[in-house]
């Protein structure tokens, strides 16, 4: 059973039914007694930082996530999602993220490209990760974002060029990120979410 987080923030239709696509059993929840049973789970999102943070305190969702996280629950976080795994976001001021991956959540440079990053670039990936398997150096992905993520190095799994070199897909032992959103990102992003719901720590 895959939990997927709602938590107010976006819409979920979209991402529940690509995860149906690729044979998972998904269910929306926004009861942190159901992380309890999850064996994977799933952070969407779209929309500002701040309200993101706001929408997992008032459910009451943070402790619950990071326990999940504590137990080696593979968490998938996608779009705002994946910006929320972080130590802290810069959007419409500094706040705290959840902290399961170091680093922090800022703007693109002013005047680098035209804010914000909407549609089709590429993913880079940089050495082997089970959530990447059979993606190939330069395949498309779509994304809709005013923020990226500077993650370290090592969190890396894939990186995307837009004004500069920022990481598009993180991964540290079971927690996963990526930036774009991959029920929009067609068979690219089907193969993803393929990989996190069929293998076992994604």
């Amino acid at each position: 059973m895959i939990i997927m987080v709602d938590y107010g923030v976006g819409n979920l239709r979209s991402v529940e039914k690509a995860v149906q696509a690729v044979g998972g059993i998904i269910l929306r929840s926004s009861e942190p007694a159901d992380l309890e049973q999850a064996e994977k789970i799933i952070l969407p999102g779209v929309g500002a930082f701040h309200d993101g943070m706001r929408g997992l305190q008032k459910h009451a969702l943070i402790e619950p996530l990071k326990e999940a996280v504590g137990q080696r629950k593979p968490v998938l976080g996608i779009c705002l999602g994946m910006q929320l795994l972080f130590e802290m976001g810069y959007e419409h001021g500094e706040m705290a993220g959840l902290g399961l991956l170091p680093g922090k959540v800022v703007a693109f440079p002013a005047g680098a490209e035209k804010v914000p990053q909407t549609g089709w670039n590429q993913i880079w990936p940089k050495g082997d990760s089970s959530l990447l398997d059979g993606i190939e150096p330069g395949e498309y992905a779509y994304f809709n974002h005013s923020y990226y993520c500077d993650a370290q190095l090592e969190d890396t799994l894939a990186s995307t060029d837009y004004g500069l070199s920022y990481s598009s897909v993180v991964g540290r032992d079971h927690v996963y990120g990526v930036q774009f959103h991959p029920e929009k990102s067609q068979q690219v992003g089907l193969r993803i979410l393929r990989n996190f719901v069929g293998g076992s720590d994604a």
